[in-house]
């Protein structure tokens, strides 16, 4: 089992929970030690003091702030005295709906876990009522003498922590990028090809269909190196669309994706994703074709109309949307269902 990184109180209202925190992912990137070139002599970062170049040990370290031509000193432990709660202590502030807090601001994600046994019953009623709500709690806490700024979340079952950016970390993209164009004049045609190419390209989101290849390469260039092959290089990076052929691309981006196996770009979906898309598709190119010849009309434009969700529909939910729709549906014993549970019995 997994040591938790921090470990302290959770707290909301009166009620206190002892939690610790996992970390939820891991780096598969491929890591290098520096050598010097010609030789197999590892290079390796030392602590020196620049006056001296001598080694430094790190208990002989201290924090130093820099004001003018000195220095205020701050010891580690003192970090830690100032620290609200000793940092051990998760306070949640309040509850905001999930769809407030922007993607821009979430950082690092991490699993929440209960210490104990005994600490199971208010563990899952905290996650049951989160689920049931959809809302997330937003908390600070301090983890190795720094302050965050969390959210914490119902998912499968479990609480997670997702650490977020503080409001004056996020960067105003309009002084970041002088050359923004605003909203930059588009005709009707070129507007509706792009809604177009986008309604073509629509799949249903599953991160386990993508990798990451530059890992793959990496990893495939080390195998080959050793072996004393060679390597095959990337292709390379696609030119610039300039605005004369913008509506040539589209077109032919559109042909290309509705295009039979083979003849599109290289795609990260599975084959059965691939073969669900291309049938839908020439359903639709099908339908279309009919309605155009009858009576050699061109067809007034019609408001799209959703079909009651199906199976694949209610997959792509959330489980709080999954449990207000079981709670439409009157399902029996829904508030202690798990999301699969409860795509099973909407499905039912």
């Amino acid at each position: 089992m997994a040591r938790p990184v921090w470990a302290g109180n959770l707290t909301f209202g009166l009620v206190s929970l002892p939690v610790g925190l996992f970390t939820a992912t891991d780096d598969h990137t491929v890591h290098f030690h520096q050598l010097q070139r010609g030789t197999s002599d590892r290079i390796r970062n030392r602590r020196v003091n620049e006056r001296t170049g001598e080694e430094v040990e790190a208990a002989d370290i201290v924090k130093g702030y820099e004001i003018g031509d000195e220095y205020v000193l701050v010891e580690p432990a003192e970090l830690d005295e100032i620290a609200p709660g000793r940092s051990r202590s998760l306070d949640i502030t309040g509850f905001v709906d999930l769809d407030d807090i922007e993607p821009i601001f979430f950082d690092k994600t991490y699993y929440l876990g209960p210490r104990g046994a005994e600490y199971g019953k208010v563990y899952s009623l905290l996650e049951q009522a989160l689920a049931k709500a959809g809302k997330a709690g937003i908390a600070t806490f301090v983890m190795r003498q720094h302050a965050y700024l969390v959210a914490l979340k119902a998912e499968e079952g479990i609480l997670t922590l997702h650490t977020l950016h503080w409001a004056d970390e996020i960067r105003d993209p309009r002084k970041e990028i002088d050359n923004l164009p605003g909203r930059a004049k588009a005709s009707a045609k070129e507007l509706r090809m792009a809604e177009q190419l986008i309604d073509t390209l629509a799949m249903t989101w599953d991160p386990a269909e993508f990798h990451d290849t530059f890992q793959e390469r990496v990893a495939a260039l080390i195998e080959a190196k050793r072996s004393g092959e060679s390597v095959e290089k990337a292709e390379a990076a696609p030119s610039s669309t300039g605005v004369v052929d913008l509506m040539d691309a589209l077109r032919a981006s559109v042909e290309r994706a509705r295009g039979p196996k083979g003849s599109g770009p290289k795609s990260t979906t599975s084959k059965s994703t691939a073969s669900k898309s291309t049938a839908s598709k020439s359903t639709a190119s099908t339908s279309r074709s009919a309605k155009s010849t009858a009576g050699g009309k061109k067809p007034a434009a019609r408001k799209r109309v959703r079909s009651a969700p199906g199976r694949g529909d209610l997959g792509s939910l959330s489980k709080a949307d999954l449990y207000k729709k079981a709670g439409s549906a009157k399902i029996p014993g829904r508030s202690t269902m798990t999301r699969d549970e409860l795509l099973r019995a909407l499905a039912a």
